[in-house]
């Protein structure tokens, strides 16, 4: 019986030893905004993973077996939802999602349900193009939609880790207050970018265009996600010429040949902007994704 006890005790001690009270909360990130924003939310709280990196676009990802792993042990999912993901991510959710991240637990997070959609159509058919039903899910080059995010992430954390919800909310204020004077900072910078005319290469750039007011002549895409025609280059050619275009936008994953094309024959700067930080980003690098993305504008607009 003593000898019993002991082997109990010992492998009661291993399991104590080998699963440590505070582990780390996972995280599961469908792009690296939103890894990037769950570091800064959960600190030293969390561990954050993207399945995407700055260079790839988010619509078409493999559910590959390393990703099904990841989710595996994820403790949340957070992704932008909104159809984005609609090619990969329910495979993934499928094939590797405990019950905790499934859809309505609060370890599933899409966060497009937390902010005012764009563009989102009465009607959807394939005549279309790559339309999404439930509207543009690009939010977040909206600074604004970021904090009304990062509040519902706290939310979300404080449930599923509520040792640690004091930590989490001390954070978000932390946050809040930085990105705040951040909001401040960059709106003194719109008044030089308002009704800039530009020509965007697909429907990325909405929530950017509409916070800094830049006006939209035109798009490389006359349908979302189908190739320029010869003919629509021609026309928008004529149509950029007129507006007087000061630049021409395209993601670093957007094809690089028709915004080329009609740069050189109009003379109109392309931009490749950054799209979002880097796979591993750290605190502060969303700040400085702005930063980037307005110092190209007004460069190209003519201010310093």
């Amino acid at each position: 019986m003593l000898r019993k006890l002991v082997i109990c005790s010992v492998a009661l001690l291993g399991w104590v030893t080998s699963t440590p009270a505070n582990a780390e909360l996972r995280i599961f990130a469908c792009e690296p905004e939103w890894a990037a924003l769950a570091r800064e939310i959960g600190g030293d709280k969390i561990t954050a993973y993207s399945a995407t990196h700055e260079r790839q676009d988010p619509h078409y990802i493999r559910a590959r077996p390393s990703l099904i792993a990841k989710i595996r042990r994820a403790d949340m999912v957070f992704c932008t939802g909104a159809e984005l993901e609609i090619g990969w991510l329910p495979l993934l959710m499928q094939r590797g999602a405990r019950a905790k991240i499934r859809a309505g637990k609060p370890g599933h997070f899409m966060a497009a349900q937390h902010v005012p959609l764009r563009e989102k159509p009465i009607a959807v058919d394939r005549s279309m193009g790559d339309v999404h039903p439930d509207g543009n899910p690009h939010i977040h080059l909206d600074p604004r939609n970021i904090i009304l995010i990062a509040r519902e992430l706290t939310k979300r954390l404080s449930k599923i880790d509520a040792q640690n919800a004091g930590a989490y909310a001390q954070n978000l204020k932390s946050f809040e207050s930085g990105w705040a004077a951040q909001l401040m900072k960059w709106q003194n910078q719109l008044h030089d970018l308002r009704n800039m005319p530009v020509v965007v290469h697909h429907r990325s750039w909405s929530y950017l265009i509409a916070w800094l007011g830049l006006k939209e002549v035109g798009s490389l895409e006359a349908k979302p996600g189908i190739p320029p025609t010869a003919s629509h280059l021609q026309a928008l050619l004529k149509i950029a010429a007129q507006a007087k275009t000061k630049a021409i936008l395209r993601t670093p994953f957007d094809q690089s040949a028709p915004s080329e094309w009609l740069s050189q024959k109009a003379n109109i700067p392309a931009l490749i902007l950054p799209f979002t930080v880097s796979r591993e980003a750290k605190p502060g690098a969303l700040q400085l994704l702005f930063d980037n993305i307005l110092s190209l504008l007004r460069r190209a607009n003519g201010q310093s």
